[in-house]
């Protein structure tokens, strides 16, 4: 009885907060998927599978955001990735900076969203354009936010320079858990840094492949305010992502049940795609 009790104090407030914040509305939110409810109104009615048969056989704009929003998770996985363990390991190195260079390089993780895009919409538009402007470099007169292609790899930069600090930290924990004797006895045995990279730290580090691969997904899967807030969805919903176009459908076109149907389609996708994720990175953490 006392461990029990024990167990509910520390366990029990976190649990009701999450079952009250997660959970009810989470279930709430299943209940009106399938419903015509606008979101304002009292009068709900039921629609049963009306709401997602509308969603596959009559909502192109839907899929399109979906497609968009699924190629910007690859893009965004990669390069988010590849810079937060490129910072981790230069900054794992012997530097007398370095502790000032992690902060630095952290930063732009605290900074919200909105804010965010708001900075890099004013960069994007007029700082590039006065550069291209002085110095006649094409990169920075591209229409950085006024063209599909480019502002869809301008919500990637952004996206990835705010992440890649948050998962540098990750992989830096990571690294400092490396036995150095390892690393010493395979540079006696005549490898290269590129195999040691390769062959014993990789290895030795997944785990912290496998937590960062599932924080990055899920993030650029979800992105909202960083979208809203460079480019709104343009040039002409070229650039919407889910979240946005379940936002707008909800609160802006007052379809709340359709809303809500599109989001249960979205967790479900997300729920897949993160699942086979941790399966596949585990497995491989296994093989190692």
């Amino acid at each position: 009885m006392k461990k029990a009790l024990g167990y509910a104090a520390f366990v029990g407030p976190a649990l009701l907060f999450f079952i009250l914040i997660q959970i009810i509305p989470f279930i709430m939110g299943v209940y009106y998927s399938f419903t015509s409810w606008n979101g304002v109104s009292s009068n709900v009615e039921w629609v049963g599978l009306q709401n997602y048969i509308t969603i596959f056989t009559d909502d192109t704009k839907f899929f399109n955001s979906f497609l968009f929003t699924t190629k910007f998770m690859f893009a965004a996985v990669i390069i988010s990735n590849l810079l937060g363990f490129g910072l981790a390991l230069l900054l794992n190195a012997a530097l007398k900076t370095k502790n000032i260079l992690r902060t630095v390089f952290f930063i732009p993780n605290v900074i919200g969203g909105l804010l965010l895009g708001f900075i890099w919409q004013f960069i994007f538009v007029k700082g590039f354009a006065s550069i291209g402007a002085m110095t006649g470099i094409k990169f920075f007169q591209l229409p950085w936010l006024g063209d599909e292609a480019t502002a869809f790899w301008g919500i990637v930069i952004v996206f990835a320079w705010q992440i890649s600090g948050y998962m540098m930290v990750i992989y830096i924990a990571a690294l400092q858990g490396v036995d150095t004797s390892l690393l010493e006895a395979a540079r006696m045995d005549g490898a290269s840094n590129w195999s040691i990279l390769k062959n014993v730290i990789v290895p030795l580090i997944l785990p912290a492949f496998t937590i960062c691969f599932f924080l990055t997904i899920s993030m650029a899967f979800k992105i909202f305010d960083l979208n809203l807030s460079l480019t709104g969805g343009g040039p002409f919903n070229s650039t919407e992502s889910v979240a946005i176009n379940i936002y707008q459908e909800a609160f802006m076109n007052n379809r709340y049940g359709l809303g809500t149907a599109k989001s249960i389609l979205f967790f479900i996708v997300v729920a897949v795609f993160t699942t086979l994720q941790v399966t596949f990175t585990k497995k491989k953490e296994v093989e190692a």
